[in-house]
């Protein structure tokens, strides 16, 4: 078995105005029978993404927060993977009237046009923060935190390597863990930006798109997709090093 570990995005990408329907739930419990893991990779905070969808349980780690947070749903453990918000920049915001506006244990989040303050107000106090962008949603996390950097931890704490991961999303702030995942895949309701980056997109969109992606994967382990998968890493000058044959059955 090549691939080893799913990892998906929530929000447009299994789940469709915040809720995954029934058929997507029961793809992703036969992925995880078949010997494979999941990771989840949203932007949600943990609170709200436990109150949405009450099926974690499906999912070996999740990575929170845009990478911030690493949640262990079998044993709940939470790990932050960088230091919490500052009270004083959160002050700030809401002394500028920022709304909405939602502070996690290491995100700040709100909606667009307010990266034009939440960038002032970093300015003036002099932090290293970043300002990530999800489809409207606005994201505040310290520089060099993303969805790579938050999946990278989790395929750690799972002995798996980013050569044994398939990745699927659909927005902006999914380039980062797509583009570490050996195999990338767009929903038919990404962003153009992300299916002109993926190994390949899927004929349907949200849940439906990511339960033809999980029979695919059962049904031959994206084999029929390699020559397809090789010839688009040619197109966007990837290297070479993650072509080499894919391993006999396991």
């Amino acid at each position: 078995m090549r691939y080893q570990v799913l990892c998906t995005d929530y929000d447009g990408t299994i789940a469709h105005h915040g809720v995954v329907d029934d058929p997507t739930i029961d793809a992703l419990a036969r992925l995880r029978e078949s010997g494979r893991k999941l990771i989840m990779v949203t932007g949600r905070e943990l609170n709200e993404l436990i109150s949405v969808f009450p099926r974690l349980d499906l999912f070996d780690l999740v990575v929170a927060e845009n990478g911030a947070l690493l949640y262990n749903p079998a044993t709940k453990a939470q790990k932050p993977l960088c230091e919490p918000p500052l009270p004083q920049f959160v002050a700030a915001l809401e002394r500028r009237n920022v709304t909405p506006l939602s502070v996690g244990k290491t995100i700040v989040a709100t909606r667009e046009p307010y990266e034009k303050i939440a960038l002032e107000v970093i300015r003036d106090l002099g932090l290293e923060l970043q300002v990530i962008f999800n489809k409207g949603a606005v994201m505040i996390l310290p520089s060099g935190v993303n969805k790579a950097t938050g999946l990278q931890a989790a395929l750690k704490e799972l002995h798996l390597s980013e050569q044994n991961a398939v990745g699927v999303g659909d927005a902006e702030n999914d380039h980062a863990f797509l583009g570490i995942c050996e195999c990338a895949v767009a929903v038919a309701n990404a962003l153009p930006s992300v299916q002109q980056e993926a190994d390949f997109v899927t004929k349907s969109t949200h849940g439906p798109g990511v339960t033809e992606l999980i029979e695919e994967m059962l049904r031959d382990d994206l084999a029929s997709r390699e020559l397809a998968r090789r010839r688009h890493h040619v197109e966007l000058g990837k290297t070479p090093p993650k072509w080499r044959a894919a391993p006999g059955p396991s």
